[in-house]
């Protein structure tokens, strides 16, 4: 291949540019002292990727305001250790080390002296993402590595968010390159002033386009309406069916965004975004519950001695072949086509068919909202109520917390998210709006 000359370095004048001879000590056009040329710089990259100062701790998250705003969190990534068992929950991370880091480093500012050299210096206004498993590479568009091809934690990876009495937490498990569950918790006042606690848990139909959109869509369009609903004197098991249709209406006008779909998921056939949704109310002395699909809500009494139960029903496969006395519970839920579900929100639902229950507790206890992420590893009553925590009515968030732990030790091959609602039984003679 052919190649361009290029003239010796130092053949023209640095103040003028005029050509110079061999040998000349000032330059014959602008008089410039050719001794006193400064060396060429050293080359640098113009981003500089950098580590802390040793000695210097990373921030740490910020906790809860008080603002009812979800806390998100740093996750790690999922690996494994020596062994290849999955690590803990709290020592997941793929990277060099398990030590948790920012994943935006600012950059520095230019140089002044380029300038003074006729260099042009390249000016970057908005921070650069650097890779949290490598410490190195440059994070695209994409949300992955140039260096070395690793995702990065996404907002909705791990989020944790306490409210009051209630509490939830949502995490991306061992095996998912995304978090497609969504929760809402809120709090609210009936008319006559009592205290209404609201849980909403959505699991994203994984087979469908965008599902970590529909569940947040049904999450926060149900959460929206029974804070609307409920506050007006709507009955709860009202307000819950009204907000399920509100919520399969939220997800439904996705499908209307089709150009949006295949930019979001390329790759990916298209067809109608869909999830399931489950929610919980605890107002005037009732428990109501709500759901379509195969998330569940459990009843785990304060008391222990007490027998737990399960609240909701699954519109699943397996659920029908029981309930038609086909096939033993344990053994339709061991098929391979268990967790086909036959109930969803979405616009390719065969139909919307909101189940809603209401009970009247004669103790004290907790409600368990969760996606199959977390039933999987404690399907039967019993078997949940075992995983929660004595002191779950006094510690929702961490009880919450220990739940997810429950999944992702037992292997996260899915998504998990769950909301702990306690559920305290009226002082005898406080009375209730919907006696």
């Amino acid at each position: 291949m052919a190649q361009m000359h290029q003239p010796a370095t130092g053949s023209t004048c640095p103040g003028c540019a005029e050509p110079l001879e061999s040998g000349d000590l000032y330059c014959g056009a602008c008089g410039y002292d050719l001794s006193a040329v400064p060396a060429a710089p050293v080359d640098t990259p113009t981003v500089v990727m950098g580590s802390p100062v040793a000695g210097e701790a990373w921030p740490a998250a910020h906790a809860a305001d008080g603002s009812g705003a979800p806390v998100h969190l740093p996750t790690d990534l999922p690996g494994t250790d020596s062994g290849g068992s999955p690590l803990p929950s709290h020592a997941r991370f793929d990277g060099p080390e398990a030590r948790s880091e920012p994943d935006e480093y600012p950059l520095p500012a230019p140089d002044p002296r380029a300038a003074d050299l006729g260099e042009q210096a390249t000016h970057v206004s908005a921070p650069v993402k650097v890779c949290v498993a490598c410490r190195a590479g440059r994070v695209d568009e994409d949300g992955y590595c140039e260096n070395c091809g690793h995702a990065q934690p996404r907002e909705r990876d791990h989020m944790e968010q306490e409210l009051g009495p209630v509490a939830a937490v949502s995490d991306r498990g061992l095996r998912h390159h995304r978090n497609e569950d969504a929760f809402a918790v809120s709090t609210t006042a009936l008319p006559d002033g009592s205290p209404a606690v609201v849980a909403i848990v959505c699991d994203g139909v994984s087979s469908a386009t965008r599902p970590d959109d529909a569940s947040a869509a049904a999450a926060a369009r149900a959460n929206e309406s029974l804070l609307q609903a409920l506050p007006q004197g709507t009955h709860p098991q009202q307000a819950m069916h009204e907000a399920i249709v509100a919520a399969a209406e939220a997800v439904n006008s996705l499908a209307a965004e089709p150009a949006l779909a295949m930019e979001h998921d390329p790759h990916r056939h298209q067809n109608a975004p869909a999830c399931t949704l489950v929610g919980a109310i605890a107002a005037g002395g009732l428990l109501v519950v709500g759901w379509v699909g195969d998330s569940r809500a459990y009843w785990v009494p304060d008391d222990r001695t007490t027998p737990p139960a399960r609240l909701t029903e699954d519109d699943s496969w397996a659920a029908q072949m029981v309930a038609a006395g086909l096939m033993s519970e344990a053994d339709a839920y061991a098929d391979e086509r268990a967790h086909a579900i036959t109930g969803w929100l979405g616009a390719d639902a065969y139909e919307l068919d909101p189940h809603t229950a209401s009970f009247k507790p004669d103790r004290s206890g907790v409600v368990v909202v969760c996606t199959d992420g977390l039933w999987n590893y404690a399907e039967g009553a019993a078997e949940m109520a075992g995983a929660v925590p004595a002191d779950a009515a006094e510690r929702p968030l961490h009880s919450a917390q220990v739940l997810v732990g429950h999944a992702l030790d037992g292997g996260g091959h899915d998504n998990v998210t769950v909301a702990v609602v306690p559920f305290a039984v009226p002082v005898p003679g406080a009375g209730s709006a919907y006696n």
